[in-house]
């Protein structure tokens, strides 16, 4: 049986771009906002998941008062630990690391940041967390709130992009996709 998965990406952050990763920023007033403007008039959802970062979590905690919807936080929904890395900006490194960044955005398998997560690990552990939704929520409908990096992947795979391709999956904040969840971690994109 399928789970129709919503995945949204928190909003804008206190301590703005860059790489976050594993660090817990709380979200602007801008960012809840736009958070709240991505489901307005959308759901019915059955329950609400998120990542435990406090910028997805938050809103996930009182989304699921309003609604009255059980919320459960998993680990395995966080961003990618970028390492040495988190906290930087593209532009920064640029100044300090620009042939590294280079490789991670060629390939951000085949390459990872000093003392990062290795994206490989990383998809496994994303791809594991699905499964168990899918397991436990099938043919229910789930808002899962986490990060650009949890959604590019999903995205990538539900439209069979290569590797190579995954940071070329565009994921503003607040933005809202649908997918649906098929056994084994089968993914579709929907509407």
């Amino acid at each position: 049986m399928t789970l129709h998965l919503d995945l949204l990406r928190h909003g804008e952050t206190e301590l703005g771009g860059g790489l976050r990763g594993s660090l817990d920023d709380a979200l602007t007033d801008r960012g809840w906002q736009q958070m709240r403007e991505a489901v307005a008039a959308r759901g019915p959802w059955d329950r609400l998941v998120s990542s435990p970062l406090q910028r997805c979590a938050r809103f996930t905690e009182q989304l699921g008062v309003q609604l009255d919807v059980p919320v459960h936080l998993d680990k395995g929904l966080q961003e990618l630990h970028f390492g040495a890395w988190e906290g930087c900006s593209a532009a920064a490194l640029m100044d300090t690391d620009a042939e590294a960044l280079g490789r991670f955005w060629a390939d951000p398998y085949a390459f990872t940041p000093p003392d990062g997560e290795p994206v490989l690990e990383f998809s496994k552990r994303v791809l594991a967390a699905v499964e168990r939704l899918r397991t436990a929520y099938a043919g229910q409908r789930v808002l899962l709130v986490s990060h650009g990096g949890v959604m590019r992947l999903l995205l990538a795979r539900a439209r069979g992009l290569p590797r190579e391709q995954l940071l070329n999956v565009e994921v503003a904040h607040g933005a809202l996709f649908s997918l649906r969840v098929s056994p084994g971690s089968v993914l579709k994109e929907e509407g």
